[in-house]
């Protein structure tokens, strides 16, 4: 009688059986890995546990490094909710950051100090027209806007006296953007809507430096 065994109980399992599959699991477990580690980061700066500095620096290069994560496994899982879907991950606070694409340090800034408003307000001018004027010059792609977006709400952020619809439309153009590629370019339609809510927003901006005044 034969006594032939398939598998050792110690013995290891392979999940792949070439080196392009050996890679593509290799590739996941990256993307699994960057999940889980901003959850952790994002909790930490909520509790404290880490200061401004050493979050934002973090968690700039998680969202670099997942952007460039998903790009090699893009053809498998195209975006980050139906990879945690598939691998049954419970991580919302990773998928709020890497939809927005910037850390909560930029989303919602904390320094507010009263010394620099003047400092505040113009970089806050200096970003509406860098941006605009990149619009109109024609510049639509992603990896060109989405820095001075960026840019742009963090300045915002920085004069506190502004009422809090101000950053929605820039966080919404920036979760658009992100869920774009780097080489991706917007199209007709959305420049000119991106520069409408600029303009408009510029407007207000002005605005409420009268009242304020």
């Amino acid at each position: 009688m034969s006594t032939k065994h398939n598998h050792a109980l110690d013995e290891e399992l392979k999940l792949y059986t070439n080196n392009k599959e050996r890679e593509k699991y290799e590739n996941l477990a990256d993307v699994y890995a960057i999940i889980v580690t901003m959850e952790h980061l994002e909790k930490a700066y909520v509790r404290d546990s880490v200061n401004a500095a050493d979050y934002t620096s973090s968690c700039t290069k998680l969202i670099a490094q997942y952007k460039t994560a998903m790009n090699l496994v893009n053809d498998l899982i195209p975006d980050v909710e139906k990879f945690m879907k598939e691998y049954k991950l419970e991580c919302p606070a990773a998928v709020n950051r890497f939809k927005i694409g910037v850390p909560a340090t930029i989303e919602h800034s904390i320094d507010h100090d009263p010394s620099k408003s003047a400092k505040y307000v113009a970089e806050t001018v200096s970003s509406f027209i860098t941006l605009m004027d990149a619009l109109k010059l024609n510049m639509k792609a992603v990896d060109e806007i989405h820095p001075m977006l960026s840019d742009l709400m963090q300045s915002l952020n920085n004069v506190n006296t502004l009422p809090a619809e101000f950053e929605a439309k820039i966080r919404n153009w920036l979760i658009t953007l992100n869920a774009m590629k780097a080489s991706d370019e917007i199209n007709e339609s959305q420049v000119r809507q991106l520069l409408f809510d600029l303009e408009n927003a510029h407007n207000a901006f002005y605005r409420s430096l009268s009242d304020k005044n």
